[in-house]
């Protein structure tokens, strides 16, 4: 059996003014973001993980840095990068972006999965390459306990895809900064050991409200 321990990147300032960031723009962590990686940190570094994978983009780098600098074997797989948001990388979140979104979303939900905007990816182009990263991750039979670290849209995407379920049941799934889903892979199927679990940033929160 395999344990896949998967999670969001930390907040970036781009997250926290709500401005749109997908594949197309390479941003840091903030503050809050590096706190957040930190608590994560604290909480499972005594996880004997026996590989990090991370997507191409610094902030999930950024975010597993400490377990990186274990000496931990971390490999980059460009599929585990956030969906392409195309001519709306880097643009405020005013009503207009929110009116095209949400337009987007909607025919997602109804199960048109071709549908990215110009420059952009589709969720059909993102679950290909998803599915080879998967691939890479999966086939490494020597590799038990597994970290991944990737981006909000991507890993709703893939975990529909662990649990089989379709595209457009994306939104089911919780994605706040840091927050793990930790699955079980066994004789090709992935099973739910942990949802959306934020139990880390409760001592984040803790700590701060002590200082």
């Amino acid at each position: 059996m395999k344990e896949i321990y998967i999670i969001r990147h930390g907040e970036t300032e781009l997250n926290r003014q709500g401005i749109v960031q997908g594949r197309g723009v390479n941003s840091d962590l903030n503050d809050t973001g590096r706190a957040q990686a930190a608590a994560f940190y604290n909480r499972y570094k005594n996880i004997k993980f026996d590989k990090i994978y991370t997507s191409e983009l610094k902030r999930t780098h950024q975010t597993v840095n400490s377990f990186i600098e274990l000496g931990l074997p971390w490999q980059k797989l460009a599929g585990l990068d956030e969906l392409a948001w195309g001519i709306w990388e880097g643009k405020p979140n005013t009503e207009e972006a929110r009116t095209a979104f949400r337009e987007v979303t909607e025919m997602w939900q109804g199960g048109n999965y071709e549908v990215g905007f110009e420059g952009g990816e589709s969720p059909n182009q993102v679950k290909a390459r998803l599915l080879e990263a998967l691939e890479v991750i999966t086939n490494n039979t020597d590799e038990e306990l597994v970290l991944v670290c990737m981006h909000g849209r991507a890993m709703r995407l893939l975990l529909c895809l662990l649990l089989e379920r379709p595209m457009s049941d994306m939104g089911d799934f919780p994605h706040q900064n840091t927050t793990l889903y930790r699955m079980s892979y066994e004789k090709g199927k992935f099973n739910v050991i942990d949802f959306n679990n934020t139990d880390h940033l409760k001592d984040l929160k803790d700590t701060s409200e002590e200082d």
